[in-house]
């Protein structure tokens, strides 16, 4: 009995002792045991619970210290040459012609004649008119003396008179249709191709041949809007013709009064000289206009990103990359102007850009002011 005693109260010390002394290990909220579901995952927790993420190099990238640099203005633009004058040559009168002289492509001199039509009913109608005339000054004269003697009346003597005058309008209009019978040179020029012949019946709607003034020519070209304010009558401006070395020079001489609505254009007209007749009416040229020389702040193109709002550069602020908004003006074949949004002394990132985000870190490898 004494042994069964003994038994039990072993038992019952294991069974105290397995209960209070070795405790199961504490399960996790999901059930994952001990420390191996409280530990953090795949190092993204450290010990004080924040986000560590892995570190990320900065990015090597070449700046442009940003500086003020001389502005030229330069407008490149294409126009048309065109004749200083050019008109059709046209008879006022119809008739046959009995003198042309017209010989294609010949200068002629302002007032020369090139052309005649027959005219031979109109000289024998004042032929006429001038018999009647002389005839009508004697009668005048006779009735005078007798106007002097009271041998007539006032009133017999004015119908005489009043017939001079009427005679003397009629042969005027004479003369008139006359001076249309010849057709003249209305200014110095060049005679285009003929379209007629010596002997040919015409009227006032046939063209005999075209007259063109070469020297001086006209340049009409255009300029955008923004410019409208820079340019002025007189400026000289330059320009290149395809086929012809050097360049020419013109003058402005006029501007349009408004701007194209459609284009966003103004449209100008230089004046150039061309004694040589080298330059051609209907050529295509090159045209420069050279505006004022101004300080601006002038950057490398690639250094411009193109966003859905504008455009934005990328500056270096304490080791990174910091976003600016900027406005451009004018681009010549390497730069373009800032107008706002940097400062003298910028350190603007011109490589590298596409790897760049705001704040990203960034170590400069060059840096350049050309």
């Amino acid at each position: 009995m004494r042994t069964i005693l003994i038994i039990i109260a072993v038992v019952a010390v294991l069974v105290l002792g397995k209960i209070f002394l070795f405790k199961k290990p504490t399960e996790g909220p999901q059930g994952g045991g001990g420390a191996a579901a409280s530990a953090p995952k795949g190092g993204e927790k450290g010990k004080d619970g924040k986000d560590t993420k892995p570190f990320a190099p900065p990015v090597a990238v070449n700046v442009f210290v940003v500086k003020l640099e001389n502005l030229d203005n330069v407008i490149t633009s294409s126009g048309t040459i065109f004749p200083n004058e050019e008109i059709e040559l046209r008879a006022e009168a119809s008739g046959r012609i009995t003198v042309l002289n017209i010989k294609e492509g010949s200068r002629v001199a302002a007032g020369q004649i090139i052309a005649q039509i027959k005219d031979t009913d109109l000289q024998a109608q004042l032929k006429k008119l001038n018999f009647e005339i002389e005839l009508a000054k004697q009668t005048e004269a006779r009735q005078k003396k007798l106007l002097d003697i009271n041998a007539i009346s006032k009133e017999e003597y004015e119908i005489t008179a009043n017939k001079i005058n009427t005679l003397n309008a009629d042969k005027e209009l004479i003369q008139a249709n006359l001076e249309k019978t010849v057709l003249k040179a209305p200014f110095a020029g060049k005679i285009g191709l003929k379209n007629v012949s010596q002997g040919a019946y015409v009227t006032p709607t046939t063209s005999l041949a075209t007259l063109v003034q070469t020297n001086p020519v006209k340049i009409d070209f255009t300029v955008p809007e923004k410019y409208s304010t820079l340019i002025k009558v007189g400026r000289g401006v330059k320009f290149e013709v395809e086929g012809q070395p050097g360049a020419f020079y013109a003058n402005v001489v006029a501007i349009d009064p408004k701007i194209d609505p459609n284009l966003r254009t103004l449209k100008l007209r230089a004046l150039a000289k061309n004694p040589a007749d080298r330059l051609v009416p209907g050529m295509f040229v090159r045209v420069t206009v050279d505006l004022d020389i101004s300080k601006a702040i002038m950057i490398p193109t690639e250094a411009i990103v193109p966003i859905l709002k504008g455009k934005k550069v990328y500056v270096v602020k304490d080791g990174k990359a910091s976003e600016i908004m900027v406005e451009t003006g004018l681009r010549t074949d390497k730069k373009i102007q800032v107008s706002s949004g940097l400062s003298v002394g910028d350190s603007l990132i011109v490589s590298g850009i596409m790897a760049l985000k705001k704040d990203s870190p960034v170590k400069i490898k060059g840096a350049s002011n050309k």
